[in-house]
């Protein structure tokens, strides 16, 4: 894609707006794209088509159970190929016409209604109202892919990020025993570990729109996936809050850089380099040692989460805490002048 996206002009140009001093391919994206589909649809084929009812059995029930989950959830998979493809589309043609951020939302939002209604890619704990669920989970669909967007501001930042969140949300569906919740985020690890090695400082390939916003819709699909509180085992209730805090980063840049741009009378989806990678660069951190703290960063919230399953009230309080103190060690950072010795 690469060699292709150079061959036909698909390219970032360096501009007032951007970090990056030179041209970059931007076919990431749709690498991106033909290896998540690609994975989910050979799935699908291969359990409907190739696979006939009972030639599974001498694996044990475990596997037969799990194929007939498949196949049962398969529609559903397939409206969420098509919420992808969506977003792939709209992404792509974003980066190639730069659209205004009014219609880039109505898609999102139209997109994010759609997979919590028909795929019912929504939040279920604690409310039994199906309308009240989906415009929730529609909402946090189109702040997490929004979330993405925003993150993707420098080499490695954004592939890197969600590979850590993905790891993260594997490790709460093996514990709650969801296989296919769990194989969904194994195929998005994967697809950007193979993209990582070509977008990680000094990037060589960009994923544009058109891999962010699926990459933040994938994402948004696992947090909201993954089951965290299990009413019938009485377990405690706050692990619910865990998606929050291993996606703290993301949302702490998207919040952040939000309201920086509206104090300034801008429009806050107007892209420019004040995220907050830019803000540590700018403070003598290298491109490497910026995302290497970003990383760092995401890990120590995203560990903490994972201990919500483990600790009782307290200790979630002071998992809470811990999350705070991290972001607010970022804002010193950022906000810190970089010192300078004077001249004698």
């Amino acid at each position: 894609m690469r060699k292709f996206s150079l061959r036909v002009g698909f390219t970032a140009q360096p501009s007032a707006d951007r970090y990056h001093d030179s041209v970059v391919p931007l076919g990431g994206g749709i690498a991106i794209f033909i290896t998540l589909t690609g994975f989910i649809l050979s799935a699908i084929i291969l359990v409907r088509l190739l696979i006939s009812p009972g030639q599974l059995d001498w694996l044990g029930e475990s596997i037969t159970v799990h194929t007939a989950g498949f196949i049962e959830k398969t529609n559903q998979l397939i409206i969420v190929l098509i919420c992808i493809a969506v977003l792939f589309l709209l992404g792509l043609w974003d980066d190639r016409k730069h659209l205004g951020p009014g219609f880039k939302l109505l898609v999102q939002f139209a997109v994010a209604i759609a997979a919590a209604v028909w795929a019912e890619i929504r939040v279920e704990f604690f409310i039994e109202n199906t309308l009240i669920t989906s415009i929730i989970s529609a909402f946090w669909i189109v702040l997490i892919i929004n979330a993405m967007n925003f993150l993707d501001n420098m080499d490695g930042a954004a592939a890197g990020i969600a590979i850590i969140v993905a790891s993260i949300l594997l490790t709460a569906a093996a514990l709650s025993g969801q296989v296919f919740v769990g194989g969904f985020a194994l195929v998005l690890i994967g697809t950007l570990l193979g993209f990582l090695l070509f977008n990680f400082p000094p990037a060589k390939i960009f994923m544009g729109d058109a891999g962010s916003l699926v990459v933040g819709f994938v994402l948004a699909l696992l947090t909201l996936r993954t089951t965290y509180y299990q009413e019938a085992q009485s377990g405690q209730w706050y692990p619910v809050f865990l998606p929050v805090l291993c996606m703290a980063v993301p949302l702490y840049d998207f919040l952040s850089v939000t309201l920086l741009r509206i104090s300034q009378g801008k429009s806050p989806f107007i892209g420019d380099t004040q995220h907050f990678s830019h803000r540590l660069k700018k403070h003598g951190l290298t491109d490497i040692q910026t995302v290497l703290t970003l990383y760092l960063a995401t890990l120590c919230t995203g560990l903490g989460a994972t201990f919500l399953y483990q600790v009782d009230l307290l200790g979630a309080v002071l998992i809470f805490i811990q999350t705070f103190m991290i972001l607010a060690i970022i804002a010193v950072l950022e906000t810190t002048a970089k010192n300078e010795k004077k001249p004698d």
